[in-house]
């Protein structure tokens, strides 16, 4: 392969009937305006150019955009029954002992009373420890501030599922 062809598993994205492509960005990000932005913009050269895209259209979402976006994420420590997306994503909580679980599960509650919504994270690589930190830091935020950095997490998070997305064969 020549370093101007477009991977494999790319390649398979540009081509996915447009139905199929909205359902495989949703499992990505649940915000709808994010994923007709990214199909918009189709076909990608490369997944660079992919990650660009879904970083403007991440810039460009509106405060109910990000709300719905928020909501396909299940809080952390208590990964969706089943989806092995979340499950690998929370992976740092699967070892946590019980007092780290109820703390936890405390923090998320104080946080969504706070905020309106669940504490997202981009928690992929990251201990119990470190989430936990993190609630504790951010629970302090402005309303404003926590927002932006929620629009951050998402983005990586948005990136992380996109290369799984479209990893080569």
């Amino acid at each position: 392969m020549t370093s101007t062809s477009t991977p494999p598993g790319l390649a398979r994205f540009n081509t996915l009937e447009e139905h199929a492509a909205h359902a495989a960005l949703h499992e990505a990000c649940a915000s709808t305006a994010w994923a007709k932005r990214l199909l918009a913009t189709r076909p990608y050269a490369t997944a660079e150019d992919l990650y660009a895209a879904s970083d403007a259209a991440m810039a460009e979402l509106t405060a109910a955009d990000l709300d719905e976006a928020m909501a396909g994420h299940p809080p952390i420590g208590r990964p969706k029954p089943g989806d092995p997306t979340s499950a690998r994503e929370q992976r740092g909580m699967a070892g946590a002992s019980d007092a780290l679980r109820a703390e936890m599960l405390e923090l998320n509650l104080a946080y969504q009373e706070r905020f309106g919504h669940v504490f997202l994270i981009c928690a992929t690589g990251r201990t119990g420890e470190q989430m936990r930190d993190a609630v504790r830091e951010r629970i302090g935020n402005t309303p404003e501030r926590e927002r932006e950095i929620v629009r951050t997490e998402l983005g990586k998070i948005n990136r992380i599922r996109l290369a799984r997305l479209v990893e080569d064969d």
